[in-house]
């Protein structure tokens, strides 16, 4: 472990010196901070937004933050694109004939040519990007980090925010909780 996770976690240091287990929410912002570069993140290429993009549409038009949603939900919540990398596509997608974009009430709401619909029509028989070998095993291995980092994010909350009682509930909690997984280790 780096330096920065040594020393009194409950006690002031750095910028959550003064208020109680500061050093502990400093640390777990860093831990999630970490996590969430190296394994909740993975790579995916741009084609693969693409290719996102137009199956996506394929099912209905949709304006570009639903696009990004549908696309999270489909993968598992594994793999949530940018708008630094959706945009652009639709974009690119809109300037080959691909794609239509139609305002309204402010937003655009993006759907399939008949260009575009062959296109997704070639592509049938090949898996989705979330879909691809190897991605479902990824969304597995990170559901429970995640969660425990959620876990984590709100033990820390209570521990700066809550009652002195507050906090103590909070440990009884999280004890159970620890004997409960432990519990699903020694079933068989």
């Amino acid at each position: 472990m780096s330096d920065s996770f040594t020393g009194d976690w409950f006690g002031p240091r750095g910028q959550g010196a003064g208020r109680p287990g500061g050093g502990l929410w400093e640390a777990m912002d860093q831990l999630r901070d970490m996590f969430e570069q190296k394994v909740m993140t993975p790579r995916m290429s741009r084609g693969d937004v693409r290719t996102a993009v137009l199956t996506v549409l394929a099912d209905r038009p949709m304006h570009g933050y639903q696009i990004i949603s549908e696309i999270e939900e489909r993968s598992g919540g594994t793999w949530k694109p940018s708008p630094g990398s959706v945009y652009p596509t639709l974009q690119l997608l809109a300037d080959e004939g691909l794609i239509t974009a139609e305002e309204s009430n402010g937003r655009k709401t993006y759907s399939l040519t008949e260009a575009g619909r062959a296109e997704v029509g070639s592509t049938e028989g090949r898996s989705a990007p979330w879909e691809a070998p190897g991605r479902k095993d990824a969304a597995r291995a990170t559901v429970l980090p995640r969660a425990g980092a959620k876990l984590a994010q709100a033990a820390a909350q209570v521990a700066t925010s809550g009652s002195p009682e507050q906090v103590q509930q909070a440990v009884e909690v999280l004890d159970e909780a620890r004997r409960k997984l432990y519990s699903i280790l020694a079933q068989d």
